[in-house]
């Protein structure tokens, strides 16, 4: 069984093409794809070929980690029925190609261990439930405390300052550097940092990716205050060590998100506490993907691009 899918054959090519599918066994569900996220961290690295090696890595490779769809064919023992919506985090499901992380095609197959199951309703806001689960593993890590401070506002950054309310913690403060993403109906003050007076953070959320920012977000802690890198940097970290020492700086690193975070995520989801709504800023046709990746990576203006994959089975 063939299916399309999005390649990166090697940086900065990149295309739709058929690709051969692994067989489904027992325990997997068959999903059609209806929409997929593009991720303007790790998959532009990728684009790129600024990242970091590990385990895995290779071209050519079809990226995606944020696709929805319905499933088609369910495994005795998946735990699926045909016709369910569900929510893929990735995928590798290739005989000709890495699936790192492999959702970003028309069709995929994967464990019903995997697979979330979702409503209907979230439609193609479902996309963004990785992201959201990133923000949740962000902020519940062992020892965390709320954040008084988010620096970045992309899409991680909205979901960082939406999951944190949602907890029922005080809505942080944001910075942010362009002008473009400062609009917003977010309930939340979103500034320039360098507008910023004050110097006595307990708790800064960073996700800019900047691999040059920890001095100047331990110039802004509080004694004892906490650091916590949500974002995926490239290039490696420094910090200027007398000024974290006289503050008995705390660095917190957030990795992946789990299973547990993506359950709690839906928990709130479905609750009605936290909102996936009006974060998609641009769509396009998976046959357009070439154009979509050069928006999704180079246009300011685009927070988040989704493909639309119901016409490319």
């Amino acid at each position: 069984m063939f299916t399309s899918a999005i390649v990166l054959d090697k940086p900065h090519d990149i295309g739709l093409r058929d690709v051969e599918l692994t067989p489904a066994g027992a325990a997997d569900v068959t999903v059609d794809v209806a929409w997929s996220g593009i991720s303007t961290g790790t998959e532009k690295l990728f684009f790129d070929g600024t990242m970091p090696p590990f385990p895995g890595m290779g071209y050519p490779l079809v990226p995606g980690y944020e696709s929805v769809g319905q499933v088609i064919e369910a495994g005795a023992d998946s735990g699926f029925s045909q016709g369910e919506t569900v929510f893929v985090p990735g995928a590798n499901c290739y005989s000709d190609a890495r699936g790192l992380f492999g959702a970003t095609a028309a069709r995929v197959v994967l464990p019903g261990s995997r697979a979330i199951r979702i409503s209907d309703a979230l439609g193609e806001d479902a996309v963004l439930l990785s992201l959201a689960a990133t923000a949740h593993h962000a902020l519940t890590l062992q020892d965390a405390i709320a954040p008084e401070l988010v620096v970045g506002f992309g899409v991680l950054g909205r979901l960082i300052a939406r999951t944190a309310i949602a907890l029922g913690h005080p809505a942080p403060r944001v910075w942010e550097r362009d002008p473009a993403r400062r609009d917003t109906s977010e309930a939340v003050e979103v500034i320039d940092g360098a507008d910023d007076a004050r110097k006595d953070y307990g708790a800064i959320v960073d996700v800019s990716g900047d691999p040059t920012i920890l001095d100047t977000l331990v110039a802004r802690l509080a004694k004892g205050g906490t650091v916590t890198l949500a974002g995926f940097y490239a290039t490696p970290l420094s910090f200027s060590f007398p000024p974290a020492f006289m503050r008995e700086a705390r660095l917190h690193i957030a990795a992946e998100f789990t299973s547990a975070d993506l359950a709690a995520v839906m928990r709130l989801v479905d609750s009605g506490r936290l909102s996936l709504g009006g974060l998609i800023s641009h769509r396009a046709d998976a046959g357009d993907a070439p154009k979509a990746y050069s928006t999704a990576f180079g246009d300011p203006h685009c927070t988040k691009m989704v493909l639309d994959w119901r016409r490319n089975g």
